[in-house]
């Protein structure tokens, strides 16, 4: 059966001059496929407290560059909960109108002080694009996601170096 469909599709495609060997792929794959499964949000913690404990570095240029980094990332998302929600009648839309609901529901019963755990990992994204989607102004997201992501690294080091001793 694979045989006969890589040969219908061979003849499909040698009118277009499209290789029939190679993978077809819907927007939507796109969308959800990764190009390698090395994903660098999994080794921030771990690169950072490496350049920390090498010890040839400020320590406090780490934790500046780190933070940046991480708070520019999640200015991204908020620019992207700003303007996706035009778009959110689409079919390949992320989340549902349920969810999307809920999660709004859920975001302005606890405020904007919930920015405070966008370091967390399975949460904090979400969170910084639904701060975009309620057109959380730029300056309080900045600030409250600021605190949050250089608070993390700064318990990163005081960790490392024994701070809290």
């Amino acid at each position: 059966i694979q045989r006969l469909q890589m040969l219908s599709s061979s003849a499909s495609h040698k009118k277009s001059g499209r290789d029939a060997r190679a993978p077809r792929l819907r927007s939507s794959q796109l969308l959800q496929h990764r190009a390698h499964p090395f994903d660098v949000r999994r080794c921030r913690e771990p690169v950072v407290a490496g350049l920390l404990a090498a010890g040839n570095l400020s320590w406090l240029g780490v934790i500046l560059v780190a933070s940046v980094g991480n708070i520019l990332g999640s200015m991204c998302n908020w620019f992207l909960g700003r303007y996706i929600a035009r778009f959110q009648n689409g079919r390949w839309f992320p989340a549902s109108r349920k969810n999307l609901a809920r999660a709004e529901n859920w975001y302005r019963r606890y405020g904007r002080a919930t920015l405070l755990l966008s370091w967390a990992p399975i949460i904090g994204d979400p969170l910084t694009i639904i701060a975009g989607v309620l057109r959380e102004p730029l300056w309080s997201f900045t600030l409250l996601v600021g605190i949050a992501k250089t608070g993390r690294y700064l318990a990163l080091a005081a960790t490392l170096f024994g701070w809290l001793r």
